[in-house]
């Protein structure tokens, strides 16, 4: 991933994949990726992580798909902006500071479905117009094989069942896939919003195993929708006057098997719970160039579409930065970050 969020890949045939890429890697051509080397000092190399091989459900030929870290060439040590190698150094630094062993991430993105998209941007004329037989705009439209009138209104997509859910079929299509590659999948619905909003659930994970499958699960959805003729989008507000997308993420930290958020206080956490919400919160302005790293992320945190407007944390109120949500089990406690989007990392 480079430092746009853009997905970069190169492909190997089979006949030199030999033990030694496992241990040397191989070299590539950093400059050529966006925001990392100088074109004087381009070397780096890729080296993969073969506990992350699935089959490509796409490619005509049988294709492994492998993530790799990234290594400066000179040290062998990972590149520091490489994405994939930060998140491996916080878990490392977070054992070693004896605050806890392990942190558990649940992000939940939602995408956009559209039938088309098109656009242009240059010196006679700028313009954008999205294709979506789901939204409610098209009521009044003509179609070859007729308007059934079976369409979410605005801010009516939560979540009635088909016809008027045109997109279930296609969900389930992807959440089949994502089980092929070995991505636990727990829940499927449309969103809020009408232009066929959607939300694909994910089983929390470790860090890196997390962010490797938010990867995969981006990849699947877009090529899923694509196999069928259509774009999915993670971009943040691709619609006025609706809800856009978020990319709620549900968070914990254990040590010994223990879920250290449980507590008495607020909402039933712990103290360290708290100074958690209050790290982020203080840190807030710097993750949001991560967390919300678009101007188009900035249209969707506005009120009236269930977007967090204030840096609070509460257990009921959705226009909150941080929720705390409801659960039977103590073990299961966790804080629920609602500002980022879904528009980095691909």
């Amino acid at each position: 991933v480079d430092m746009r969020g853009v997905q970069q890949h190169i492909t190997f045939p089979v006949n030199i994949i030999e033990p030694a890429l496992f241990e040397e890697g191989k070299m590539f051509d950093g400059s050529s990726i966006a925001g990392w080397k100088g074109i004087n000092e381009s070397d780096m190399v890729l080296l993969p992580d073969a506990g992350t091989a699935y089959l490509d459900p796409f490619f005509a030929d049988p294709t492994i798909v492998l993530t790799c870290d990234i290594l400066d060439p000179a040290t062998m040590q990972s590149y520091e902006r490489d994405p994939r190698g930060i998140a491996k150094r916080a878990e490392a630094y977070l054992k070693s500071s004896g605050t806890a062993d392990q942190a558990f991430f649940g992000p939940e993105p939602e995408f956009f479905i559209f039938d088309s998209v098109r656009f242009a941007n240059d010196m006679g004329h700028t313009f954008f117009q999205v294709g979506s037989e789901e939204a409610a705009w098209n009521t009044g439209e003509k179609y070859d094989g007729g308007n059934s009138g079976y369409r979410p209104g605005v801010k009516g997509g939560y979540f009635p069942v088909p016809p008027t859910d045109s997109l279930h079929d296609l969900r389930a299509e992807m959440i089949k896939t994502l089980e092929q590659v070995g991505i636990e999948t727990e829940v499927h619905h449309h969103e809020v919003a009408t232009a066929g909003q959607c939300e694909i659930g994910t089983k929390f994970s470790s860090l890196v195993q997390k962010a490797d499958e938010l990867l995969t699960m981006k990849y699947i959805i877009k090529n899923v929708a694509y196999r069928n003729g259509k774009t999915a989008t993670f971009m943040p507000k691709p619609i006025v006057g609706d809800n856009g997308s978020g990319m709620h993420v549900h968070q914990s930290l254990a040590k010994g098997g223990v879920n250290l958020f449980t507590g008495d206080g607020y909402g039933g956490l712990s103290q360290l719970a708290l100074w958690y919400i209050g790290g982020i919160f203080k840190h807030a302005r710097a993750i949001n160039a991560f967390a919300n790293s678009g101007t188009n992320s900035y249209k969707r945190l506005v009120p009236g579409f269930e977007a967090p407007v204030m840096l609070a944390y509460s257990a009921r109120n959705r226009s909150a930065s941080c929720r705390i949500p409801w659960v039977t089990n103590p073990k299961a406690r966790r804080i629920e970050m609602r500002f980022p989007d879904p528009l980095q990392s691909g």
